[in-house]
């Protein structure tokens, strides 16, 4: 990610990588190490991107946002909050309903969270993306602050009664997310 935003150039399309992570804690720039509770084995990656640390792992559907926001005529605030509504839009298909909050970044169904969010602008352009919880061992969360926050609950799409399979999960997130770019005239 960092290599494609420092190459690219005006004429660069945008791109949407859709992964998973071995598991693995990440820990933003403003990371602080108290919300790093027990570790254990699971391996800890200082990034560049905003925000405090959270856990990445296999079941959980990464999708990392590469935009030229300076083209897109967007603002972080406003890709924030279009991301949030990809996940939201995604959910309330299959009778769940979420939110976003103003105070905490993220998609939030009742009082536990679903989906984190961590960017980074660099001359215009974002990289890094969601995250959104599908199929995964969610222990742990425990051992951390998730995005800073002692005794935040974390849940995942399995657990609020859908089957549907990771890989249709990340195509129709996917299709949101170009679905909310378009629709906003970006």
């Amino acid at each position: 990610m960092t290599e494609f935003t420092a190459v690219r150039t005006a004429g660069t399309p945008d791109e949407i990588w859709l992964l998973q992570h071995p598991a693995v804690y990440t820990q933003g720039q403003a990371g602080k190490p108290e919300h790093l509770l027990r570790p254990g084995e699971i391996p800890v990656v200082r990034i560049d991107r905003g925000g405090q640390i959270t856990y990445h792992g296999p079941g959980q559907i990464i999708a990392y946002l590469l935009l030229d926001l300076r083209r897109r005529k967007i603002n972080v605030r406003q890709l924030v909050r279009l991301m949030e509504r990809a996940a939201i839009d995604l959910l309330a298909q299959y009778g769940v309903a979420a939110e976003g909050r103003e105070d905490a970044p993220g998609v939030y169904v009742g009082d536990a969270k679903i989906a984190a969010l961590g960017l980074k602008i660099r001359n215009g352009c974002c990289y890094h993306g969601l995250a959104l919880n599908v199929d995964m061992d969610l222990e742990p969360f425990a051992r951390i602050n998730p995005c800073g926050f002692a005794g935040l609950r974390v849940t995942q799409v399995r657990d609020l009664g859908v089957s549907t399979s990771q890989i249709e999960l990340e195509r129709q997130l996917a299709e949101n997310l170009i679905a909310l770019l378009r629709h906003a005239g970006l």
